[in-house]
Formats: structure tokens, C-alpha cells, sequence
């Protein structure tokens, strides 16, 4: 939310709680954001590190899906991917970051990778077909861990038509 909005909406709660607080104003809030930093801790768990790696797509400009066909609305839109890998433990986001659509989700998997500490030990990293890579498997195996990847059966169609490789 903006922030007008934001403090329109805090005032609001605390009315509706009954709560007779008094709410910065936009100006306030605003010359304070910027010098505010966040820090969220880490609990993290015990034993080494065994982060799930995905993303997913937020519309941020168009029409939507619906919308477009029932009305025919302009096809194109503007997508945006997070590329998260959160602790299978813990659920914490331990790495995360925001890519255009063009971007690819194997290339992203060394970034979120090297997000995370390096003295923080990984067990193993588990992510989808998209990330059966070469450069994913040596971005895991650089990190000692062992990769949870389903190869892509595009790779299981080669390697069956293939005497020299063997599984």
C-alpha cells in the first residue's frame, strides 16, 4: 500500500479497536522510511540447511485473465517472477529475489544460493524439473549438498537413447 493509504488504514483499525492512538502523519512516516532498516533474525534451524527453490508469477500491469477473453481486452501483459527459496524446516524466505518474465528460472537457482551464507551448512536443495541443470548441479555441489531435482524428460528421452550414459 502507499503510504497515505497505509496511514489511512492503521487509523482505521486502531478506530475500530477502540484504541485512541495517535497515528504519524504522511510526512512523518515518509521522511522516516528512509532511514528506517529492517532487520528480520533468522531462527533458523538445527543441522544444516535444506532449502526449497521455486518461483512464481505476479501480474503487475493488464488485464485480467477473464476479463480479457470475455472483453477483449489487450492481450499483452506484464509479469513479474519471485524466485524464493525458503527453509524446508522453519518456512523462513532465505533467499528471495524479483526477476522480470524473461528471466529463466535455472540461471536465478546460483543466485539464491549464494544469498545464503556460505558458512551456513546445506544438506541438500530440492527444486522442479526447471532447475536440471548443469549449472544448477555444480551451483549445489559447490555448496557440498545434494540436489532433489527430477530431470526433465527430455534428458531421460537422451540418456535412453544413449549406450554411454548410464543413470
Amino acid at each position: 500500500m502507499a503510504l497515505r493509504q497505509t496511514t489511512e488504514f492503521v487509523e482505521s483499525l486502531l478506530q475500530l479497536t477502540g484504541l485512541n492512538w495517535e497515528v504519524a502523519d504522511f510526512s512523518t512516516i515518509f521522511r522516516r522510511q528512509r532511514t528506517l532498516g529492517v532487520n528480520i533474525p533468522c531462527r533458523g534451524a538445527k543441522g544444516p540447511l535444506h532449502p526449497l527453490i521455486d518461483n512464481t508469477g505476479i501480474k503487475v500491469e493488464g488485464e485480467g485473465e477473464w476479463n480479457a477473453r470475455k472483453h477483449g481486452g489487450p492481450k499483452q501483459r506484464v509479469w513479474s517472477e519471485i524466485q524464493i527459496g525458503i527453509d524446508e524446516q522453519t518456512l523462513e524466505v532465505r533467499a528471495v529475489k524479483i526477476t522480470g518474465s524473461n528471466t529463466g528460472d535455472a540461471p536465478m537457482l546460483p543466485y539464491l544460493l549464494n544469498k545464503i551464507p556460505r558458512n551456513q551448512q546445506i544438506g541438500s536443495v530440492t527444486a522442479d524439473g526447471a532447475y536440471d541443470t548443469r549449472r544448477c548441479q555444480n551451483a549445489i555441489a559447490d555448496r557440498g549438498a545434494s540436489a532433489v531435482i527430477p530431470p526433465r524428460p527430455r534428458r531421460l528421452a537422451m540418456e535412453a537413447n544413449n549406450p554411454r550414459c548410464h543413470r
